[in-house]
């Protein structure tokens, strides 16, 4: 597969998440953002719906602003 590095904004707290991730991690999280962003430029769904329906799932599995900001900060 042909990759290139890019640069995207962030939050500080995705930017901390991200940088403290073990490489595993990381290219795991690198994949599922190439998938993401992939389909986005098939035309399949907007960026937008497709955030929407992560947010929507990780709210229906319990997710909270709380303990979102829990698991982010748990590796400080």
């Amino acid at each position: 597969m042909d990759t290139k590095t890019i640069q995207i904004q962030v939050t500080s707290e995705a930017a901390q998440a991200y940088e403290s991730a073990s490489q595993e991690e990381r290219r795991k999280l690198d994949a599922l953002l190439s998938l993401k962003l992939s389909e986005v430029k098939r035309g399949r769904r907007s960026l937008e719906a497709i955030m929407s329906e992560i947010s929507r799932k990780a709210q229906e599995r319990g997710m909270t602003p709380e303990i979102l900001e829990s698991i982010l900060n748990e590796r400080e």
